[in-house]
């Protein structure tokens, strides 16, 4: 596996990506053999990101790091690896396409499957991840207006699924999608983190058979499983339920303390390889980060460029890369005083893109074109690909602010002057730099920029009219983010995903996307891609930024630990790590 041209390493990493389960296993056994190594039992995870829930499937979840803590506490049938792309994860089970018309595919869960509290992973887990994300089970809202029963942060692919054939308890499921809709990007269904246990949605719902009320259409009992879904998970520091969390993985969860962190140990019924350290404990936001990094109890630090201050001593090394995650502001379009396009563009016209991108942008030696090379033309296409240039023109308007248009733009939506509140996840000292330059730069053009960051903050605060815009990577994310199919990316623009923590709603845009999620042929995807820029550019729903560059720290002797700046984060082979000392 070669080093992609836009990583600048200041470190040799050359053994991790070399390493394997079998190294990693050779490594436990140094002081066997004579040496004085001796490889520490537990080790120490840093996130940028809150851990809030065991489902990152809900829409705060989706944006938290509950994608990066839990990996290998909830593994599906994928996983995404350090290029942004989806592996088959063999020891949850196998995935096979067994008709193409309409897509048809098999589904066969390893036949020694179990969670940690001794019950077997069955098709009903995949039977109430599909009911969550499917957006097909509604009921009235308060106004009357039919709503989603599960707050599901995505929809991409599942809504496409026309039905799956579950006996309830089976290791098998037939997976079925609609006539013309085969999801180009299949294999990322069912994914790490994506299969909750089913049993105990079920026990704690009252619901007995949860293949049935979905197979029935049976809306009360979907009712209490959705409401169990959407909240049952959450995770507040000293107050976990472990009942509550059974494992598919090698890790399960221990405890979870403000001071302690979030405890990850071997999970005894795992069937596969053990894990090569038997106690990981993740550092998320939130947590007595600082005090472990300087009791040495952190070694592994994952975070954007200077958004957290930990030092993990002498020996440890960094590598700073320019990820797949898109930093981006998210706008509030359903009312509020980003309401109107034009209020919208005329925001968008007074960030200081270029400069934010020279100063919070930069990942090393900038590449002339690729991830990293500039700021980001693009909301539907990552920048490596060969089709992005023929997409990229719209943009060009937004590269540096222009307070005279912004102020004509202003006028366009009747108003000479507008207030825009900017929420993140703080404190985070470079996200407050850069809202601190925009209100420099907007104030020229009668707009107020208000930092509105707290350590509570969540995405869902843009749906609720808390905030007008949201600083956040990929999907609204907090932390790491992005993969290289663009689908978390692609669904956060969707009227009906629940990504779409801005409530963007365009027709075209939505038929646009949803003929993307069948559609591999690049004339095709450009000339798509194309139109809904156009559209997006001048609606402004997003504005990103640049490709965000992130630092992976790994503390010396650390071993099998491999950098990953997609949705996974570094923790995605977690199970492998080793560290000597």
């Amino acid at each position: 596996m070669s080093a992609p041209e836009h990583i600048r390493r200041r470190r040799s990493v050359r053994a991790a990506l070399a390493a394997t389960a079998a190294a990693a296993a050779l490594a436990a056994t140094t002081v066997a053999c004579g040496t004085t190594e001796e490889s520490l039992p537990s080790i120490g995870y840093a996130l940028d990101n809150t851990v809030t829930t065991y489902n990152a499937n809900t829409v705060d979840g989706a944006a938290s790091g509950a994608r990066q803590a839990l990996a290998r506490v909830l593994p599906g049938f994928g996983y995404v690896d350090p290029a942004g792309q989806v592996i088959s994860d063999t020891d949850i089970g196998t995935a096979t396409v067994v008709a193409q018309d309409p897509l048809t595919v098999q589904y066969r869960l390893s036949p020694d499957s179990v969670y940690s509290d001794g019950v077997p992973m069955s098709c009903d887990d995949l039977v109430l991840t599909w009911a969550a994300a499917s957006g097909r089970f509604t009921a009235p809202d308060a106004s009357g207006a039919a709503g989603n029963l599960f707050s599901a942060a995505r929809r991409s692919g599942y809504v496409d699924i026309e039905r799956i054939d579950c006996q309830a308890g089976s290791k098998d499921a037939t997976v079925v999608f609609r006539g013309g809709r085969a999801y180009a990007d299949w294999r990322a269904l069912f994914g790490a983190t994506e299969l909750m246990p089913a049993h105990v949605a079920a026990r704690v719902s009252g619901v007995p058979d949860v293949v049935a009320a979905v197979g029935g259409g049976d809306v009360e009992a979907l009712r209490r499983l959705a409401d169990f879904w959407n909240t049952g998970w959450n995770l507040t520091p000293g107050a976990v339920d472990l009942s509550l969390l059974p494992a598919s993985g090698p890790y399960r969860i221990e405890s979870f303390t403000v001071e302690d962190g979030l405890v990850l140990v071997a999970n005894e019924r795992w069937w596969g390889n053990k894990p090569g350290t038997d106690r990981i404990v993740v550092w998320p936001r939130g947590t007595d980060a600082s005090a472990a990094a300087s009791d040495d109890r952190v070694h592994v630090v994952d975070a954007a460029t200077g958004a957290l201050d930990l030092s993990l001593g002498d020996g440890a090394e960094t590598t700073e890369t320019a990820s797949r995650n898109v930093e981006q502001l998210v706008l509030g379009t359903a009312g509020g005083s980003l309401g109107a396009p034009a209020a919208r563009r005329a925001f968008a016209l007074c960030v200081p893109r270029s400069q934010l991108f020279e100063e919070f942008g930069r990942a090393g030696d900038v590449p002339a074109t690729g991830l990293g090379s500039g700021t980001t033309s693009s909301r539907l296409l990552p920048a490596d690909s060969p089709l992005y240039p023929g997409v990229s023109a719209p943009a060009a308007r937004y590269d540096d602010a222009d307070a005279t248009a912004a102020r004509s733009e202003l006028a366009a939506a009747g108003t000479d002057s507008i207030t825009v509140r900017i929420g993140y996840l703080g404190p985070d000292a470079r996200r407050a730099r850069i809202v601190e330059l925009i209100a420099q730069s907007c104030r020229e053009a009668g707009i107020e920029v208000v930092d509105a960051a707290s350590d509570t903050f969540t995405p869902s605060q843009l749906t609720a009219g808390q905030v007008d815009a949201v600083l956040a990577g990929t999907a609204a994310a907090a932390g790491t983010a992005g993969t290289a199919d663009m689908q978390d990316a692609r669904g956060s623009l969707n009227s009906a995903a629940g990504a779409n923590v801005g409530r963007f709603a365009d027709a075209r845009v939505d038929r646009i996307l949803d003929a993307l999620a069948v559609t591999d042929d690049d004339a095709a995807i450009a000339g798509l891609v194309g139109e809904a820029e156009t559209i997006l550019w001048t609606e402004m729903p997003t504005l990103p930024l640049y490709a965000q560059p992130r630092e992976t720290t790994f503390a010396g002797g650390l071993r099998a630990a491999v950098v990953n700046t997609s949705a996974a984060g570094a923790g995605w082979n977690m199970d492998r790590w080793i560290l000597n000392r």
